[in-house]
């Protein structure tokens, strides 16, 4: 489950799509691969010592080149740098942040990035923002059909840049509410649950952020239709994603916006306030 614009920019629209790999993403990657190896070896350069030059193994620059791993920003600054590429490698940075993403999640990675407010309500697991990056790696590892090793490191880099948001300037307000199952289901064992809930009463301390608890022995619920996310953009315009078996939908009408937040702030009213919410991890976190 993944999870996951300027006023000037086009809005997205509704997204239907299917999980099948990007082909207009993989050829994105590609070109860039082909483009940094032409350079390399215009340069002279062997990829142990580009590798070197970088901190990371020849294998890896093999990854980069042959396509099998997108590298993050400041590795395709400094290669630019170090094969005085002129700002070749550097112009296909916004096209691989975004190809770094599963398709149907191109477009609320985008909205993420210019969030005022995010709120999120999950039922499965811990929403991608909250993931420790050993909690990612075990719930990736879980999708059928299997996810290859490297699509899964590349989805795990991709979860913690997203994580930024909780950093960036202006601060954006953020609200999680989750199902106590979520908290209870041991993905990579119990090590791994440990840690994520020691990351989420680490965040449940920011002043931007609130996590809350919805208990399971609750008789009244309004989130039995599933997880969604409502993103309000700076310009005050609001969207709804919601995934689903195989296939996410990223709403842009008004309506369904308006009453996506609504039931939000059902929902929350329900869960457990954020003070009594992490007293409630701490006693999980306990329990292990």
């Amino acid at each position: 489950m993944a999870e996951e614009q300027t006023d000037a920019a086009p809005e997205p629209g509704p997204v239907d799509a299917g999980r099948s790999a990007d082909k207009s993403g993989q050829g994105v990657v590609a070109a860039f691969g082909q483009s940094l190896k032409t350079l390399r070896t215009r340069a002279g350069m062997e990829r142990e010592e580009l590798g070197r030059r970088l901190g990371y193994s020849a294998s890896t620059i093999a990854s980069f080149e042959q396509g099998r791993r997108i590298p993050p920003p400041r590795a395709i600054d400094r290669s630019d740098d170090e094969l005085d590429a002129g700002g070749l490698l550097k112009v296909w940075k916004d096209q691989l942040d975004k190809a770094q993403y599963p398709v149907f999640f191109q477009g609320m990675a985008e909205l993420e990035k210019k969030a005022a407010e995010l709120l999120a309500y999950d039922t499965l697991v811990v929403k991608g923002l909250l993931q420790t990056e050993e909690y990612m790696r075990a719930v990736l590892s879980n999708r059928r059909p299997p996810l290859d090793a490297e699509t899964i490191e590349q989805r795990v880099s991709a979860r913690l840049a997203r994580q930024e948001i909780f950093d960036r300037r202006p601060t954006p307000l953020l609200s999680f509410v989750m199902c106590e199952s979520v908290l209870r289901r041991e993905f990579g064992g119990k090590d791994v649950l440990r840690g994520q809930l020691e990351q989420l009463l680490l965040i449940g301390q920011r002043r931007n952020v609130e996590i809350q608890i919805m208990p399971l022995a609750n008789r009244d619920h309004a989130g039995l239709e599933g997880p969604f996310t409502v993103l309000t953009r700076e310009d005050g315009k609001r969207f709804v994603y919601v995934e689903t078996q195989g296939t996410s939908a990223l709403e842009t009408d008004p309506k369904q916006a308006v009453l996506a937040a609504a039931r939000y702030g059902i929902i929350r009213s329900q869960a457990l306030p954020p003070r009594e919410s992490l007293e409630f991890i701490e006693k999980l976190l306990g329990e292990l």
